[in-house]
């Protein structure tokens, strides 16, 4: 029992990524259908959980290759939608999407960034669990149920306060960006 609440802890922690990312992409102009949630919260519970198992998996093999710029790599995917938001929102034509980042390239792009420290959670899952596939399958599921909430939440705020809250979800994605660099840099 004390296994499965360590587990549960780690995935709340990790899904609060996913949170914010979606919080932001609902803030932005894109429709909030079904699709769009199912498409975002798969991607992101998928890599989720994908991560923590590759991480287990091959262990401190890739770790020590990639720990040194990971974090620059997901700076980068985040500042890169976050200042599209921020700039789509001061453009003329507010009804233009110029990509919808529940959809393709930007959709893996941010299920990247947001899921690297999930791979560095794979390493130490031997130590806090016996199960991995089922810790790797509760942090994928708490990661989905955030990501909807996040959408859903920045898309209410968005309907009430329409291009403001859209800066605020492309702010908030280089701030989470941000957040991943100096964390990395500091420890």
């Amino acid at each position: 029992m004390e296994e499965l609440i360590v587990t549960i802890v780690v995935a709340i922690s990790l899904a609060m990524d996913c949170f914010a990312v979606s919080l932001g992409i609902g803030c932005s102009p894109v429709p909030c259908d079904k699709k769009s949630v199912f498409r975002l919260s798969f991607y992101f519970g998928l890599f989720q959980g994908g991560m923590a198992l590759l991480g287990w998996i091959v262990g401190n093999t890739i770790l020590p290759y990639i720990e040194s710029f990971d974090h620059w790599i997901a700076f980068f995917l985040l500042a890169w939608i976050g200042i599209r938001m921020i700039r789509e929102a001061f453009s003329k034509d507010s009804n233009e999407i110029n990509g919808d980042p529940t959809r393709g390239g930007t959709l893996v792009m941010l299920s990247i960034a947001t899921s690297i420290d999930a791979l560095g959670v794979g390493l130490s899952l031997s130590f806090i669990s016996s199960d991995v596939f089922l810790s790797s399958l509760i942090i994928g599921v708490v990661s989905a149920i955030f990501t909807v909430i996040g959408l859903k939440s920045g898309n209410r705020l968005s309907a009430k306060f329409g291009k403001r809250i859209e800066i605020l979800g492309g702010l908030i994605l280089l701030a989470i960006g941000t957040r991943l660099v100096i964390t990395h840099l500091a420890g």
